[in-house]
Formats: C-alpha cells, structure tokens, sequence
C-alpha cells in the first residue's frame, strides 16, 4: 500500500536521523494512512479510500458526498 492519502495528498517527507556523535542517515516521516470503507448513498456502493488519520477526521466533518467530490477535482479514481 503506497503512503499516499486520496483526499489531502499526504505523502512521506524525507529527512536525517541525526545520532548523538552528529551523524546524518536519511530517514522516511510516513503519513498515517489508513483504507477505509464508506457508503455511497448517492452511488448505491461501497467505496474503499486510502486516507491519512487527519482526512478521516475530514470525511467526518464534510461527508463521503463531498469527500468523493474533492477527490475527483483532483483527478483522483473512485
């Protein structure tokens, strides 16, 4: 499963792990995503999303009805 989140666009930033003797290896910060399972009412289906905890919280707040939407403004397949 890629990090990659539907509806915000969350994906892994890139950084150092810095040791205690100041030394620099790359390291990963991973959103936390999660694939959830809605109803559509307006579809009469099920539909299965990737999404980062926050955009949980954001389907929560706005609705699948508009959370479908903005994923598809932004050329994302449902």
């Amino acid at each position: 499963m890629s990090a990659h989140c539907q509806l915000t666009g969350a994906k892994p930033g890139f950084g150092n792990n810095i040791s205690h003797s100041h030394r620099r290896t790359s390291r990963r910060f991973d959103p936390n995503i999660q694939r959830k399972r809605y109803w559509l009412p307006s579809e009469g289906r099920h539909v299965r999303l990737t999404l980062s905890a926050r955009a949980v919280k954001t389907v929560d707040t706005i609705g699948i009805e508009a959370a479908v939407a903005r994923i598809r403004a932004r050329g994302g397949k449902v």
